[in-house]
C-alpha cells in the first residue's frame, strides 16, 4: 500500500502521530462549525513550527479551548488570555491567542449572516487559492497563504490533500470534498 509522498519522509515516531490524522482527518469534509474553527486554529498555531508539534498538543489545544466552542471562546475574557498564554500544553504566542479569539467573534457573525461557518465557506466556492487567501486575510486574523491552503486542503476545499495513488485518496473522495464536487 503506497501512502502519500509526505508520510514517507517522516521519522518513523512521526509516521504513528500523523497516520492517524492522515488517515481519518486530511482532507475529509467537515461539517461541523465548532471542528472547522479547530482546523483553523491549529493551522494558525502551525505557522513556523512543525505539524507533528501540532498533533501532539490537540487534545491539550482542545482543553484549553473548550473544545473548540466557537460561543465560549468569542467571550474570553483577558483572565481566559492570560489562562492561555500559560498553558504550556498549548503554543504560547500572543498573536496566535488573539487570532483565535477573534476569529470566534468573526465566525459567529458569519453564522448570523450565512447560517454557518460551513456555509459561509460554500458560499464562496469555488475560488483560487489566491482568492482564498485574500478572503481570508480580509475577513480572520493571523491567516497567510499557507495557513489558508492548509486549512482548506484538510476541511475537503481545496484538493491536493492527498497524493491520487494514496489509498485515502478514495476515501476522501467517497466523503464528497466540496472541490471534487462539478
Amino acid at each position: 500500500m503506497s501512502y502519500c509522498t509526505y508520510i514517507s519522509t517522516l521519522k518513523t515516531g512521526e509516521q504513528n502521530v500523523h497516520k492517524i490524522y492522515h488517515d481519518t482527518q486530511y482532507g475529509f469534509p467537515i461539517d461541523d462549525d465548532n471542528e472547522l474553527f479547530c482546523r483553523l486554529v491549529l493551522e494558525i498555531n502551525q505557522a513556523g513550527l512543525s505539524w507533528t508539534t501540532i498533533l501532539n498538543k490537540q487534545e491539550t489545544f482542545r482543553k484549553a479551548y473548550h473544545n473548540f466552542d466557537i460561543k465560549k471562546v468569542a467571550r474570553y475574557t483577558e483572565k481566559d488570555f492570560e489562562r492561555l498564554m500559560n498553558d504550556a500544553g498549548i503554543i504560547r504566542n500572543r498573536l496566535k491567542i488573539n487570532a483565535a479569539i477573534e476569529n470566534a467573534k468573526t465566525i459567529l457573525a458569519l453564522q448570523k449572516e450565512f447560517g454557518s461557518f460551513k456555509k459561509w465557506l460554500a458560499f464562496h466556492h469555488s475560488k483560487t487559492k489566491d482568492e482564498w487567501t485574500k478572503l481570508f486575510k480580509k475577513t480572520f486574523k493571523f491567516t497567510g497563504g499557507e495557513i489558508v491552503n492548509e486549512f482548506l486542503q484538510s476541511a475537503g476545499y481545496l484538493p491536493g490533500a492527498h497524493d491520487a495513488g494514496c489509498p485515502v485518496y478514495n476515501k476522501v473522495l467517497k466523503a464528497k470534498p466540496l472541490w471534487h464536487e462539478k
